[in-house]
């Protein structure tokens, strides 16, 4: 496809996450959407950071901390997001012994994260006053926790994991920010690359636009995509849409007074 000269040709590239969190939009993004215009790349959060960093793909729902370290390379869709006004149920810290017992432990986090990594160290640093090292893993939870005392997981290995875990003690990450703080945190921002935002301005505004419908499409129709979410054999169609309804896809002030306060408390302890 050819917008013009020096502009760019072919579709645009979006990363994809398939995370139950983003079933919905992207699920209907491909009913409301000519997804010809686009080509997906599949990937966890660390990995479609990584693809849009090196230019491999042009837009994607990118980790919030990956937007506020290169802030000046990136340009935000803005409306949506990936956010929680306390409990998100899909980042949980597990942990052997309560979270106040973990000062001066080794915490492992999911090789899968980046924003939760970092959610995780200011909770412990900035609202419990702890110093506890992180270790990125890639154990799964039983093997994890025979050398370690606790572990965060994310997206659909945590809400597998909350499910079956007897005897650990689950922290809802999404839930202590909003306890110490009051405001929304801002898990993932939709963004663009600035050079597809320059070489390809009426894809870029037609994606938006299918985004916009997709997003609107979605949540009046949480119950029919629920019977097609491949999490069904975990959780209920009733539990999905549950779950779909405490995460807030909107991006409005208060998203954006968590997000700067995210952004204070990262700068602060040198994470950005």
């Amino acid at each position: 496809m050819t917008e013009g000269r020096g502009m760019k040709q072919g579709p645009l590239r979006i990363g994809k996450i398939n995370y139950t969190n983003l079933f919905p939009i992207f699920s209907m993004l491909e009913k409301v959407a000519d997804c010809s215009a686009y080509e997906f790349t599949e990937g966890v959060p660390s990995v479609v950071n990584g693809l849009l960093r090196e230019g491999k793909i042009d837009i994607s729902p990118s980790s919030s901390i990956e937007y506020l370290r290169r802030e000046t390379a990136y340009t935000l869709l803005d409306g949506h997001s990936i956010s929680s006004f306390g409990p998100i149920r899909s980042i949980f810290l597990f942990s052997t012994t309560p979270i106040e017992t973990l000062n001066g432990l080794t915490v492992l986090a999911s090789s899968q994260s980046e924003t939760s990594v970092a959610l995780l160290d200011i909770t412990l640093r900035k609202f419990y006053g702890f110093d506890c090292p992180l270790k990125s893993s890639r154990e799964p939870l039983s093997e994890a926790m025979k050398s370690h005392s606790a572990y965060l997981l994310i997206g659909d290995d945590a809400m597998r994991e909350a499910r079956r875990q007897q005897g650990l003690h689950v922290y809802d990450l999404a839930d202590i920010w909003y306890t110490h703080t009051g405001l929304p945190f801002v898990f993932a921002l939709w963004i663009a690359r600035n050079d597809c935002c320059m070489n390809a301005p009426l894809l870029l505004k037609r994606f938006v636009k299918d985004l916009d419908a997709a997003k609107d499409r979605a949540l009046k129709n949480l119950e029919a995509i629920a019977r097609e979410s491949p999490l069904i054999p975990v959780l209920s169609e009733d539990e999905l849409v549950s779950y779909w309804k405490g995460i807030s896809y909107d991006l409005n002030e208060e998203h954006r007074k968590g997000l700067q306060l995210f952004r204070q408390y990262a700068e602060e302890l040198k994470l950005i």
